[in-house]
């Protein structure tokens, strides 16, 4: 079978990545920094022949993907599947605020407990990787030979690369998550290999760099 190239890219940038507050399933659009990179990535693709385009549902990657659309004339899908992961009662504060009010769950999550679930409905580590993987098996498939464009969060993105480079959920994350970032792997049954990661040629000065968006 023959591989599917991926374009991984995460949403540009919203208000609550600037206040490092935890967005998970809340629906936070692009600011305006957010919506140039945007515009920059759907720019630096172009060029690309991409055969879809599956986003997050969620209105900051809708957004980005949208931007790409725009540009490479590809087909765009939203995609549940390919959410944040949820963080329950915790979406909307910061970490900070949930050190001081909840230590122990932030000792857990600050450690990357695998397991450790977030009150009011969350997702564990374990669960977010199951569900990415399912979701971009389900997608890559369909599209054999061809290369697709995925727009997500940056939780996502860390699981990409941890899945492409056989990294476990508790490794130290040394690899970026820039906002608008475009980030290249290569999906066969057997599963993901990395390509590229990081590219922000397209962009100018530093992006946010949160796994919380």
């Amino acid at each position: 079978m023959q591989a599917t190239r991926i374009i991984a890219i995460r949403h540009g940038e919203t208000a609550w990545n600037v206040d490092a507050r935890i967005q998970g399933h809340l629906d936070i659009p692009l600011n305006d920094l957010g919506l140039w990179q945007a515009a920059q990535a759907g720019k630096a693709l172009a060029g690309e022949t991409v055969a879809a385009i599956y986003s997050s549902d969620l209105q900051r990657a809708h957004a980005t993907a949208e931007a790409v659309a725009a540009t490479t004339g590809a087909p765009l899908s939203a995609d549940p599947g390919l959410r944040e992961r949820c963080f329950g009662h915790f979406e909307g504060r910061t970490f900070s605020d949930i050190e001081a009010t909840h230590p122990e769950d932030a000792l857990r999550w600050r450690k990357r407990d695998p397991d450790f679930v977030p009150a009011g409905g969350g997702e564990s580590l374990q669960m977010l990787r199951e569900r990415i993987a399912a979701t971009v098996d389900r997608l890559a498939a369909r599209h054999a030979g061809e290369q697709i464009v995925v727009v997500a969060h940056g939780g996502v993105m860390d699981v990409l690369y941890r899945l492409a480079t056989r990294q476990d959920l508790q490794s130290p994350r040394t690899w970026a998550l820039g906002n608008a970032a475009i980030n290249r792997l290569l999906w066969t049954p057997e599963g993901l290999a990395l390509v590229g990661w990081g590219d922000v040629q397209h962009l100018e000065g530093g992006a946010r760099d949160e796994s919380f968006s």
